[in-house]
C-alpha cells in the first residue's frame, strides 16, 4: 500500500447527507511513521482533501504521528495555507500560544459548555479554516461538537422562511464587553488592550473607528463595543448558503443573553431577534451536529464557513488539551 494513499474510515455516529458524510475521516494505517511523511501524504492528496473538506465541512485525521505542538505546527503548515495569528484576531477569549501558529483552544473552565459558533464570526475579521489537535483527551466528556451550517440554514428556511430572510437581509450586530485587564478565569476574559492590540484608549478609539464599531467606556474601565453590521448568512462560491454567525453561542452561553437576547445580539437594523426563533435554531442545530470524541493525536481540519464548533464540558483529573491553528481568510 502506498504511503500516500488515502484511507477513509467510518464511525457509527457519523452523519450522512445527500452529498457527503460528516465528518470525513482519514486514517493513517501506519503508512506515515514520521511527521515529515505525514506532510508528504498531505501534499500528495491536497486537492482531494480540499474537495472533501468543502463538501463535508470537516476532515478528521486519525492515527498520524502528531504528538506535540511542534509536530502539529509542522503538520498543519504542510497544507501551505497562510497563517492567521491569534494576536491579529478580535476575539476576546483567553488563549495561550505554544508556537506562532499554534495556541490553546478556549481556556474556559471544564464545567463550562462552549456552544456552537463559527470562529470569530462576531468580529469583522475571521479565519477560513481551523485545525484542532488533541494532545490529551479528557477522561470523560470534552467532545468537540461540529454542526453543518448549510443544513441548519436550509432547515430554518423550511421552518420560518421570513425569519431566515430577515437574517439574510438584515445581518446582525453583536455587543461585547472587554475587561480592563486580562482575566484567565473567564472564557471571554481577554482585555480590550489585548483584544484590540493597542496600548491606550486613543489607540483603541482609532482601531474601533477603523473597524466600524460603536463603543462606550464603563466605570470599571471595561469597554462595551458594538460591531458594525455583520452577516448572519453567507453565500459560498458554489451557491450554498451557510448560517455564518455566533448566534447560538451568544444566546446560550453569554451572560444574561438567554433572558434578554437584545443585550448582546440584534438584527443589523437594531430590531430584536424573536426568542422563539432563537430557541428553534438551537433545537434544529442538534439534528446536524456530530460530537467529535477525541483520541490522543487526532487532528481535525474544519471549514469555518461550512461548520460550527463548540466544546462539551468534561471531568476527570487528566488534563484535556486541544490546540488550534487558524488559516487566513484567503487560504
Amino acid at each position: 500500500m502506498s504511503a500516500t494513499e488515502l484511507n477513509y474510515a467510518a464511525v457509527p455516529t457519523q452523519l450522512t447527507f445527500d452529498d457527503s458524510v460528516f465528518p470525513c475521516i482519514v486514517v493513517n494505517n501506519n503508512n506515515a511513521s514520521t511527521v515529515e511523511e505525514a506532510v508528504a501524504f498531505i501534499r500528495a492528496n491536497k486537492s482531494e482533501l480540499e474537495t472533501k473538506l468543502r463538501s463535508a465541512g470537516a476532515v478528521l485525521f486519525r492515527g498520524f504521528p502528531i504528538n506535540s505542538a511542534e509536530t502539529f505546527d509542522t503538520f498543519s503548515a504542510g497544507f501551505d495555507y497562510d497563517n492567521f495569528t491569534y494576536q491579529e484576531s478580535l476575539s476576546n477569549a483567553v488563549r495561550i500560544n505554544f508556537t506562532e501558529r499554534v495556541f490553546t483552544a478556549n481556556e474556559a473552565p471544564k464545567d463550562v459548555e462552549i456552544y456552537l459558533h463559527h470562529e470569530m464570526a462576531q468580529t469583522p475579521i475571521s479565519p477560513s479554516k481551523l485545525f484542532f489537535f488533541c494532545k490529551s483527551a479528557a477522561e470523560e466528556g470534552g467532545a468537540t461538537p461540529l454542526c453543518r451550517s448549510d443544513k441548519l440554514f436550509s432547515a430554518l428556511k423550511q421552518f420560518d422562511s421570513q425569519l431566515a430572510d430577515d437574517f439574510e437581509q438584515k445581518g446582525l450586530k453583536y455587543t461585547t464587553y472587554m475587561p480592563a485587564a486580562d482575566d484567565a478565569t473567564s472564557g471571554q476574559g481577554r482585555s480590550w488592550k489585548s483584544t484590540l492590540s493597542v496600548q491606550n484608549k486613543e489607540e483603541a478609539h482609532s482601531k474601533l473607528t477603523e473597524l466600524g464599531y460603536e463603543w462606550e467606556w464603563l466605570d470599571d474601565g471595561s469597554l462595551k463595543a458594538i460591531t458594525p453590521v455583520l452577516p448572519a448568512v453567507v453565500t459560498l462560491e458554489n451557491g450554498v448558503q451557510v448560517f455564518y454567525n455566533q448566534l447560538i453561542a451568544a444566546y446560550m452561553g453569554w451572560k444574561g443573553v438567554r433572558e434578554n437576547p437584545s443585550v448582546a445580539i440584534t438584527f443589523g437594523d437594531g430590531s430584536a431577534i424573536p426568542k422563539t426563533g432563537l430557541d428553534k435554531i438551537v433545537a434544529l442545530s442538534k439534528e446536524f451536529t456530530f460530537d467529535l470524541a477525541w483520541q490522543d493525536g487526532d487532528v481535525a481540519l474544519v471549514d469555518n464557513e461550512m461548520a460550527m464548533h463548540g466544546r462539551r464540558p468534561f471531568t476527570g483529573e487528566r488534563k484535556r488539551q486541544v490546540l488550534v491553528a487558524l488559516t487566513a481568510a484567503n487560504a
